[in-house]
Parts: structure tokens; C-alpha cells; sequence
């Protein structure tokens, strides 16, 4: 039903599910709408080879409506189901063609999406105590009055909860350190579908970031250090991942962690600002302008990666080297892409880094730690140089060098590497962000203003002149430190010389090297030592005491108790039916009884009569009783078998039950 804008379906899921509709929601519904249109039409001619298209097509599009749910939420406890939802039909596009990096990487995203929702769970079971609802606007006003008045435990729940939802939705939005799935899911999901995880999934998670940040701790000058930290580690650490990597769509996967945490600092430099006494409105509106700047320009590189992968089935960069030259729309689109992220003047990206920088200006301008606020400024800055440099590297490995044994293959493709329809839909994608970068105050800006409210309450403050000389400047620092780090990094570091591959012109050829050590991993260096080995041996240990020092005397004594008990009720059973056998439900012989079950023998003895001797006779019927006897005493153990499996079930519950309840006592 509607009541007063909102959608509620009440008893649904237990609790009912609430749907709101406004600027934000609107538009990133807009977006869901694009991005799915544009990845399904591309997705027609790159799964034309598969055999399970059906699946891949049935959880495409449940994704979608899962997604959907998520953004319309207005509580979040409807925010949860859908979230989970979404998870779990997302999972089987990373386990699509299920080989055996593929399941791994699955096993890797599935593991974090399902603890993620658990430990999101455990948060809104302490809020919903806390608050007394999960009502996106009710939560937000009951935490700023608690927040202002509440004791000091009231505070430690609320940090608490807040702790536990930012890691649930941190761990789907791609936070650092949660941010392993991302580069192990990408390279071996379908294109479009990585299109999709990277540009929107991964925004469902900061959607829950948001409400909790900018709504619940709005004001709150250490919650907004904690998620500006968290924003400028992250967006350091996943350019630099995507720097070393030498594989196209793990550097794209890479550059997605980086992006987050460019949105993740806006969102933090918002509560700094607002605990500061300034209305947030510039970081607001550049966290938000990124967000959709970053789920368009990952719909358009991940399709051209998904146009070079569908032609060569190769994505290292040493294989696909070359692809690109002589295909001018896939050129145009892909360089669409590469300058949007880059941050140059002109493109939809700019727009939104100026305005980010602007925002950790002004809270340098009133913080009162002006040098440590330089330091992040610059990091900021660096971190822009290297979404550059990468960028560069990619650009150049596909369109400017020439594969040393398969460029003339590649060149032969120009005309048949990619529908109609696919590289209209990718056109269509691309032009988009030098029109919104070019018509930045007719298009972004309206666009902030209709979605900057989800963000809670900030005022826009003044007119940004994105073209002025002191924005450009940040723009171009960041370009020259890109440029610098790909002609002195990329090219003389990352870059080896190979004899055994030749150019045309016979000289020995440049590849592009692995350089980051295998063996740091995050998941296999502290994630699976941590969930595999720590805590079952931290818990086992902990179990062991518990078990020698406080209950071990009196859990043996009740299972020996337990154990003579069963074991009595069950001779007493057998005695019972012996008792009864031997008088009320007596069992012998009689006429009919003979003929029906000893049929046989007495057969036999017939036919042994006359042919046999006596004692040979006598040995026989010996036999024959022995047989009967055996076959009562069957009888009897399989009548009484079922009884006793009862008792040493009722003696198992009893004995769970004792534990429990002493583990409750002592916890």
C-alpha cells in the first residue's frame, strides 16, 4: 500500500518490506535501468558461445530486480533481505563457467558477502534494541538524540552497531579490507556481469555506508575520521594494485577499489565538515557525482574489455597488446573511459575529483591540524596521478603497441570484432561523459542537487567554477604525476626486454612484467590463516578450559548417569517383552502357525523320513530348532532395536540440553 510516498507491503518477510522514492533513488534507478539495458544488449552477442545462457539470463536479470530493492529501501531491515538476495543470484555470475579459478574466486566472494551479511545482521539486532525500529529517518533521528543525550552506554551500542553494519556494507562496496573479492571475481566473471559488479553492486554497499555515516553519525568528528581514513587508504591501495597488475580486467577490478575510496573520502570529509560547523555540501555532492560517474565509466570499459576478451579469450596484457589498432570505436569508447576516470578537464570525472578536492580544502582550511590535512590532500592528489598512469599503461598495451607474432591476426579483425548493436550501445554509454563533463552546471550540477538530499541535510554553499585556475591546477597536478609515473615507472621498471620474442623489425621485444609477489595476498596471508586455523584453535582452546575447569566433572557424570539409565530402561524393555511372550502374548507352536513359518523344515523332515537314520534324523530336527530359535531371537532384538534408539535419543537431547543451559549460565 501507499502511504504518504512510501511503499509498504506489510507481513512480508515477517516484518514487512518499506520502498521510498526520491531524487537519489530516482536516479540511481535510472542508472540500474542504463546500465542493465546497455550490459544486456551486449551480453546477447558475448554469451552466444555459452551453453548455459539460461542461467546466465535468469540470475542477470534477478540481480536486477534484487538491486532495485536495495536502492527503493526505506528501512533496513528490507535493505538487508534484498542485499542478500543480491548477493546470492550474483554469485553464479562469478561461478558461471565453472572452472576452477572460477569457483574459487566465487568460494572467495561468497564467503565474504554471507559473513558480511551476517555480521550486517548482528548490527541491525543491536539497533533495532537500541532504537526500536530499523526506519531509515526514525533510526537517524533516535541516534542524533542519543548521540546528543544518550548515556555512555548508549553511545557504545551505537558505535557498536554502526561498526558492525559499516563492515557488512564496507565488505560489498569493496572498502579496504574487504576489498579482496573484487580483483579475484572480475577477472573470471562474464564482462558484462563484472560491468555490473563493479559499477553498481559495489554501490549498493556504499548506499548502506551512506545511511549510516551521513544520517546515524552526520556529525560525528570521529566516525568521519574513521571513514576518511578508511576512503584515502583505500583509494591509495587500489591504484597501486591496479598498477602492477598485468592483466586487463584485474586492473580495472583494482581502479574500482580506488574509486570507492575517492567516494568513501567524500562521505568522511562530509561528517568532518558538518561536525566542524560547515554544511558538507561540496563533499556531499562530489561523493555523490562520483558515484555515478564511476557505474558509467566502468560500464564502458569493462564492455571494451569484454570486446577484446570475446574475440582473443585472452585478457594479460602481453597477449592482448595490440587488439585495439585499427578499430576506431572501440578506440573512441575505451578513450571515453580512460579520460573520464582520469580526471581530465572536460570529462564527467574532473567534475566530481574537483569537487572532492574542494571538500578536503575546506576542512583543511578549518581544521586545526593544517599539516596533516596537506599530507592527505596530497595523497589524494597522488592517488588521482596513479588512476592516470594505469590508465596510460592499458591505453598504450592495446591501441598504441604492436604484438610482436599477432598483430597482422588482430588487424584482420577490424570489421568483424564486434556487432552493431553491441558497439551502438557502447557509443551511446561513452558520449555520455564528455557531454556531462562539457555541460558540467547543466547536467551535474542538477543532478547533485536532486540526489544531494539522501545525504541528509547540506547546503550547496557557492557556485564551483570547475575551469577556474585553482581547480584546474589539482586536475593537472594529477595529470603530470600521471604521466611521470608511467614514463619513469611503468615503462623502464614494470617493462623487461624478451629474447625470445621478436618484432618485425627482429629486435627483441618489451613485455609487461608481474612484479607484485604472489605471495601477498591478503585472503591467503591473514583471511584463511584467520577463519581456517586461529579461530577454531583460539575456540577449541577456549572450549578445552571451559570444558576441563567448570563443567567437565559434571557433564561426565550426568552422561554416565544418562548412559545406566538407557541402558536399564532398555534391559527392562527386553524383560518386558520376554514377560510377555512367555505368558499374556505367548508364541508357541500351534497348527497354523507351524504350517506358516516352519513350512520348510517340517518339509524336510518329511522327505527325510525313511531315507535317513535315527540319529542323523535327530541331528537334523536339532538343527532345524536351532534355526527357529535364532529367528525368535531376530525377532526379538529387531521388535526392541527401535525402542532403544529412542531412549539414546531422548538421553542425547537431555544431554545437549544440560550443556546449554550451562553455557548460558557461565556466558
Amino acid at each position: 500500500m501507499n502511504v504518504g510516498g512510501d511503499w509498504i507491503i506489510p507481513g512480508l518477510c515477517g516484518m514487512g518490506l518499506h520502498f521510498q522514492m526520491d531524487g537519489f533513488r530516482l536516479i540511481y534507478l535510472a542508472i540500474a535501468v542504463l546500465m542493465w539495458s546497455v550490459s544486456g544488449i551486449f551480453s546477447r552477442e558475448y554469451m552466444v558461445h555459452y551453453k548455459n545462457r539460461g542461467r546466465y539470463y535468469s540470475f542477470f536479470w534477478a540481480t536486477f530486480l534484487a538491486t532495485a530493492g536495495v536502492f527503493l529501501s526505506a528501512d533496513f531491515y528490507t535493505t538487508f533481505i534484498f542485499f542478500e538476495i543480491m548477493s546470492f543470484t550474483s554469485y553464479v555470475w562469478v561461478a558461471f563457467d565453472e572452472r576452477t579459478e572460477s569457483l574459487k574466486a566465487a568460494e572467495t566472494y561468497l564467503a565474504v558477502a554471507v559473513i558480511g551479511g551476517m555480521v550486517m545482521l548482528m548490527g541491525l539486532f543491536l539497533l533495532e534494541n537500541l532504537c526500536g525500529t530499523l526506519a531509515f529517518d526514525a533510526v537517524a533521528e533516535r541516534a542524533q538524540r542519543i548521540l546528543a543525550e544518550g548515556s555512555e552506554s548508549q553511545h557504545r551500542q551505537l558505535y557498536v552497531a554502526g561498526g558492525l553494519l559499516l563492515l557488512g556494507f564496507g565488505a560489498k562496496a569493496g572498502c579496504f579490507p574487504l576489498h579482496i573479492w573484487l580483483p579475484k571475481a572480475h577477472p573470471v566473471a562474464p564482462a558484462p556481469a563484472s560491468a555490473l559488479l563493479s559499477g553498481i553492486l559495489t554501490k549498493a554497499g556504499v548506499f548502506g555506508v551512506i545511511i549510516v555515516s551521513c544520517r546515524m553519525f552526520r556529525a560525528d568528528r570521529m566516525w568521519g575520521l574513521l571513514i576518511a581514513s578508511l576512503g584515502f587508504i583505500t583509494m591509495f591501495s587500489g591504484a597501486l594494485l591496479a598498477l602492477f597488475s598485468v592483466n586487463l580486467k584485474r586492473t580495472l577490478a583494482c581502479s574500482s577499489v580506488s574509486q570507492i575510496g575517492f567516494i568513501l573520502t567524500g562521505i568522511g570529509m562530509s561528517c568532518l565538515l558538518r561536525a566542524a560547523g560547515e554544511s558538507g555540501g561540496l563533499a556531499v555532492r562530489g561523493a555523490f557525482l562520483h558515484m555515478v560517474n564511476h557505474s558509467l565509466f566502468k560500464l564502458v570499459l569493462f564492455l571494451c574489455a569484454a570486446a577484446v576478451f570475446m574475440n582473443l579469450h585472452q585478457l594479460e596484457l602481453n597477449d592482448i597488446r595490440g587488439f585495439g589498432r585499427k578499430k576506431p570505436l572501440l578506440l573512441f569508447c575505451f578513450l571515453m573511459g580512460a579520460l573520464g576516470i582520469g580526471g581530465m578537464p572536460l570529462w564527467s570525472g574532473y567534475v566530481s575529483k574537483t569537487l572532492l578536492h574542494e571538500g578536503i580544502v575546506e576542512y583543511k582550511n578549518v581544521a586545526g591540524q593544517p599539516a596533516f590535512w596537506q599530507m592527505a590532500e596530497w595523497l589524494f592528489l597522488i592517488s588521482g596521478g596513479m588512476t592516470v598512469a594505469y590508465m596510460l599503461k592499458l591505453f598504450v598495451a592495446l591501441f598504441v603497441d604492436r604484438h610482436p607474432v599477432r598483430q597482422a591476426e588482430f588487424e584482420a579483425m577490424s570489421a568483424s570484432y564486434m556487432r552493431k548493436e553491441s558497439g551502438a550501445a557502447l557509443a551511446v554509454a561513452a558520449v555520455l561523459l564528455p557531454l556531462m563533463g562539457m555541460t558540467a552546471h547543466m547536467s551535474m550540477d542538477r543532478l547533485a542537487d536532486l540526489g544531494q538530499g539522501f545525504f541528509g541535510p547540506a547546503e550547496h554553499g557557492h557556485l564551483v567554477h570547475y575551469f577556474s585556475f585553482g581547480n584546474l591546477k589539482g586536475g593537472l597536478i594529477s595529470l603530470g604525476i600521471g604521466i611521470a609515473l608511467y614514463l619513469l615507472l611503468v615503462r623502464r621498471w614494470m617493462m623487461g626486454v624478451d629474447g625470445k620474442i621478436a618484432d618485425r623489425g627482429g629486435s627483441p621485444g618489451l613485455y609487461y612484467r608481474e612484479l607484485w609477489p604472489s605471495w601477498f595476498d591478503l585472503e591467503n596471508l591473514l583471511y584463511r590463516p584467520l577463519l581456517q586455523v586461529a579461530l577454531p584453535g583460539i575456540g577449541g582452546a577456549v572450549c578445552g578450559f571451559v570444558d576441563r575447569y567448570l563443567i567437565a566433572a559434571a557433564v561426565t557424570v550426568f552422561l554416565a548417569v544418562s548412559a545406566v539409565l538407557c541402558r536399564a530402561m532398555d534391559q527392562m524393555a527386553d524383560g518386558w517383552i520376554r514377560l510377555a511372550r512367555e505368558s499374556t502374548h505367548s508364541q508357541l507352536p500351534r497348527a497354523v502357525d507351524k504350517t506358516r513359518e516352519n513350512a520348510g523344515a517340517e518339509g524336510c523332515l518329511r522327505a527325510l523320513k525313511g531315507r535317513i537314520g535315527v540319529e542323523k534324523k535327530q541331528m537334523a530336527e536339532k538343527i532345524f530348532r536351532l534355526e527357529e530359535r535364532i529367528r525368535s531371537n531376530g525377532r526379538l532384538v529387531e521388535e526392541s532395536f527401535s525402542f532403544g534408539l529412542m531412549l539414546f535419543a531422548i538421553g542425547l537431547c537431555l544431554t545437549l540440553g544440560y550443556l546449554l543451559v550451562g553455557f548460558l549460565r557461565h556466558s
